[in-house]
């Protein structure tokens, strides 16, 4: 038989111990022996306390991770219960019947009238919405947003561009012009409602290339708040019947969407070609998406707070339809630089150069006749590129030499064929 333990928690041993302490008749040693033996069992009650809390935690962090891991598990199967449900279909509302039937078009091909869901606000269908119809019974169960196409919202300049008006030399005509035509109706409208007159609803740049169009338009998205979308006319050219129209609408809807906003059309004449009565399948898709830019500039829906820019270097070839009055209602001629104003683009481009004391930008720029803003800019480039080369610190008037005669005789057969009225290069 084991042996039971007493009331005060002493074993057979202990008791044994005392019974022999209490026959030695020593109260001395018996009372030392009672203290160390009580020192023992207080000190194991500590562990046993310690013990106890420490498995206490343990269960405590054991139904927390057991709560936690059944939640997962909810989540787990709900997830598995939601992607084992069956797909919805696509349809697109042709016409409301009443408060709680649609005539609806499904992606299969045919129409059916199908019910509308409780939890469906009514101001959320509408003919053309797009919804989501349950496959058994068809009924309108969600209500899709509008598709919208990524390369649409990729036109969309989010970082502004550092050119600023500053930057642009030799052009302060035009910029007035622009500024008169593009920022003034965004930021003071007001001022053309007291005079009664509508101000232009679009700009076209002309000038042969290199002459500064692009840059314009980079100087407009910096200086006005507006939203600016910038397209280039190749872009509209797609291979599918109806693409190029479909991105133009799109283009056209988000910018009034964002309004106040500019679209900046940029080598207009590669969707803006004078249309003819003969040609292939892909030049009639460029008239379609032709037409559907015509539509939008000018068309039976209001455009709102849009204001349009275009750019291009062959506008002899654009289609007259553009270039009437209610479209473009303003084309600003970008020419070639004048003596004056290569002087002053000369000086634009080199004034963070460290250039040699005494060069001579009048001398420079008679020695650059017919030369571009993009060919100026270029003559200073190589000029730092010589200095660059030779490891010099400050550029001279022998870089500058070098470099006019470079850049000059490089360009020169776009120089002649641009005086002699043939094909103009970029």
């Amino acid at each position: 038989m084991g042996s039971t333990g007493s009331p005060s928690g002493m074993d057979k041993e202990d008791i044994n111990n005392i019974a022999q302490k209490k026959s030695t008749k020593d109260p001395d040693e018996f009372s030392q022996y009672l203290i160390d033996r009580m020192h023992q069992l207080e000190e194991h009650n500590i562990r046993l306390k310690e013990e106890t809390r420490k498995v206490e935690s343990e269960k405590k962090f054991a139904e927390s991770q057991k709560v936690k891991y059944e939640r997962e598990v909810r989540r787990l199967r709900s997830e598995i219960e939601r992607m084992k449900a069956p797909p919805l279909l696509v349809g697109t509302v042709m016409e409301e019947l009443d408060g709680e039937r649609v005539l609806i078009k499904s992606s299969a091909g045919p129409n059916f009238v199908v019910n509308i869901s409780t939890f469906i606000s009514k101001d959320e269908i509408y003919p053309g919405a797009q919804v989501a119809l349950n496959q058994q019974s068809l009924a309108v169960v969600n209500v899709l947003p509008a598709p919208k196409d990524p390369l649409v919202h990729g036109m969309e300049i989010i970082e502004t561009p550092t050119v600023s008006y500053a930057d642009i030399g030799g052009l302060d005509a035009q910029i007035e012009e622009i500024k008169e035509a593009v920022e003034l109706p965004l930021i003071a409208p007001e001022r053309f409602e007291a005079v009664g007159v509508e101000p232009p609803k679009g700009v076209l740049l002309i000038g042969p290339p290199g002459t500064g169009k692009t840059m314009l338009a980079k100087a407009v998205a910096n200086e006005t708040k507006a939203t600016f979308i910038r397209i280039v006319g190749s872009e509209l050219v797609q291979k599918y019947i109806g693409e190029g129209a479909r991105l133009v609408r799109e283009i056209f809807v988000m910018a009034r969407e964002k309004s106040p906003s500019i679209i900046f059309i940029d080598e207009l004449d590669a969707v803006g070609a004078r249309r003819i009565d003969t040609g292939t399948s892909g030049d009639r898709e460029v008239q379609r998406t032709l037409m559907q830019l015509l539509a939008e500039m000018d068309g039976f829906d209001p455009r709102g707070n849009v204001k349009l820019m275009a750019a291009t270097n062959r506008h002899d070839i654009l289609d007259p339809a553009l270039l009437r009055p209610g479209r473009f209602d303003r084309i600003i001629t970008v020419p070639i630089p004048s003596f004056e104003a290569r002087i002053e683009i000369l000086k634009l481009h080199s004034r963070k150069m460290k250039i040699a004391p005494g060069i001579n930008f009048e001398r420079m720029a008679a020695l650059t006749p017919d030369a571009t803003g993009a060919d100026l800019k270029a003559i200073t480039m190589e000029a730092g590129m010589f200095a660059v080369r030779e490891e010099r610190d400050v550029v001279e008037w022998s870089d500058f030499e070098r470099a006019i005669e470079k850049v000059m005789k490089s360009t020169r057969p776009s120089l002649e064929s641009r005086n002699s009225g043939g094909v103009m290069f970029a």
